[in-house]
């Protein structure tokens, strides 16, 4: 079963981040790849689909730590079952190689990119059914780590990446679902308080929480929220909330005093 349901309809995608998935014209062929080194030769050309890759920076790719013993040789080899797991059509090339993939392939990694940019895009002209939609399917991606346990410089960079695409996905997801309002406000406080935790020295998050709980009526909680920053970034970094919360807190208050009255 393909973890991303997004994709369950598609009959070609690759899959890197939660469950490895290769799936090209609705064949599953992860399963035929030559254990850890096939498979992340295979998730290094899917990631980097767009150009043609010399020999020598997929070694150091698959073997990043210690080469073998004549890894030109070993490399060979590797290419050899590789190709013959997914086909000599897909992988492309002599000294360099590229992924040659059907053309309506989807690599979940980039899907999530071009679904964030989207979502921002969206957010920007206020068009929040789409915001939130664009968002989801970034968020779906982002939050899964991108190749299991495998470990290298290249994949932490990928990993990297993929935190940022995550925090701008719950930005991006919580304020489209204050702007929906209604039975998505619970959404948009639990995206908003997610950003907080990955990111609790950022005011972007808190002041997207404190629009969250004012519009659910919460005004004193989103004072709690902004003086809760406050000292932490007293203790932390020495500094004060920027001017623009300030002006959130500032409304806040005279909120909650008008609310007295």
């Amino acid at each position: 079963m393909i973890d991303w349901v997004i994709f369950a309809s598609m009959t070609s995608l690759i899959q890197l981040c939660g469950r490895f998935v290769v799936e090209l014209e609705g064949k599953r062929l992860e399963a035929a790849l030559p254990g850890h080194q096939g498979r992340l030769l295979f998730g290094y050309l899917a990631l980097n689909r767009e150009r043609a890759i010399p020999r020598t920076e997929l070694v150091a790719a698959v073997w990043p730590d210690e080469l073998p013993r004549n890894p030109a040789d070993v490399f060979a080899a590797l290419l050899s079952k590789v190709r013959a797991a997914v086909g000599g059509s897909c992988l492309q090339g002599r000294s360099e190689l590229r992924l040659a993939l059907p053309p309506d392939t989807e690599i979940d990694v980039h899907r999530a990119l071009s679904a964030v940019h989207a979502a921002e895009s969206a957010c920007s002209r206020r068009d929040w059914a789409r915001a939130w939609s664009a968002s989801l399917t970034s968020r779906f991606v982002a939050e899964r780590r991108l190749l299991g346990d495998y470990e290298a410089p290249w994949i932490d960079e990928w990993r990297r990446t993929l935190e940022d695409v995550l925090g701008r996905s719950l930005h991006c997801y919580a304020t489209a679902s204050l702007g929906l309002g209604g039975a998505e406000l619970a959404a948009a406080e639990r995206a908003a308080r997610e950003l907080v935790r990955l990111a609790p020295l950022r005011e972007r998050g808190h002041a997207l929480l404190m629009e969250v709980l004012e519009a659910r009526g919460e005004v004193v909680e989103a004072l709690l929220v902004y003086e809760m920053l406050r000292r932490r970034l007293r203790d932390e970094v020495g500094v004060a909330p920027s001017e623009a919360l300030q002006a959130i807190h500032r409304r806040l208050l005279g909120t909650s005093a008008a609310s007295l009255h």
